[in-house]
């Protein structure tokens, strides 16, 4: 292998220039890269690396490339910055988040921005730097989004490191803690949190791309309730769809 093809060749995930496409959606669950490759034309499953699957498809007329991370905001940001290094300027992450009335269960929830509570963002830029969607990539999805019969709401999510530590209390003083920091949350009108959203949005515009977060409700912040097996599956079918949609349906 030259040096130029081993420059060509994202260090973490494993694909080459020509193995990407135009446009990428970011997801968490590696299982999901075969249930949305179903929603491409002539899918293609470059060699997996260090668990992080990808794969390359053809929707619209455009080459798209959904590529899975896991979780967290690190590894999820080391993601799209390699894809970024390969070429790719516009990225998209759908998955799930928990849910902070009005959003509930089984809503879609878009992100317009994000609260500044992980650490990997901090790293591309200091913390009084907001976390920003792109317009023109929220304006297409929200206009698909109004096309559809599921209720959605956008506005501002909050990303936290900590899933036990922070977000989501399993028993206790621990649960207790996080009631407190659930009052902070509706205080400032959040209506979805993740692990992910505010570092990708960062990174994303520091680097000089667009980025957004789509997400399905899944868990109830009040309750812990968790979306059933079925309801998530009907959802997660009209998510990919209309991630796919708006991606395409922007200006190159």
């Amino acid at each position: 292998m030259t040096q130029e093809e081993r420059s060509d060749r994202a260090w973490y995930i494993g694909v080459s220039r020509q193995e990407v496409g135009d446009a990428a959606i970011l997801i968490g669950d590696p299982a999901r890269i075969d249930r949305i490759a179903e929603h491409l034309d002539d899918p293609v499953f470059p060699p997996v690396s260090r668990g992080l699957r990808t794969v390359t498809g053809v929707r619209a007329g455009h080459r798209i490339t959904a590529a899975a991370f896991g979780m967290g905001a690190p590894i999820a940001s080391i993601v799209l910055h390699e894809l970024y290094a390969l070429g790719i300027r516009t990225f998209l992450r759908i998955g799930t988040a928990m849910a902070i009335p009005p959003a509930r269960i089984g809503d879609f929830v878009l992100a317009d921005g994000a609260l500044r509570a992980d650490g990997t963002s901090n790293s591309y830029a200091p913390l009084g730097y907001p976390a920003i969607a792109d317009f023109d990539l929220n304006a297409a999805l929200r206009q698909r989004l109004a096309a559809g019969s599921r209720t959605w709401h956008a506005g501002i999510f909050g990303t936290w490191d900590g899933f036990y530590t922070e977000m989501f209390g399993l028993s206790g003083a621990r649960r207790e803690m996080i009631g407190s920091l659930k009052q902070d949350i509706e205080r400032m009108g959040l209506i979805g949190t993740d692990m992910e959203t505010s570092a990708l949005l960062v990174a994303a515009r520091i680097l000089g791309a667009r980025a957004s977060t789509l997400c399905v409700a899944t868990v109830d912040a009040h309750t812990q309730e968790k979306i059933s097996e079925d309801a998530m599956a009907r959802a997660e079918v009209e998510l990919f769809e209309t991630a796919l949609d708006a991606i395409t349906a922007l200006p190159a």
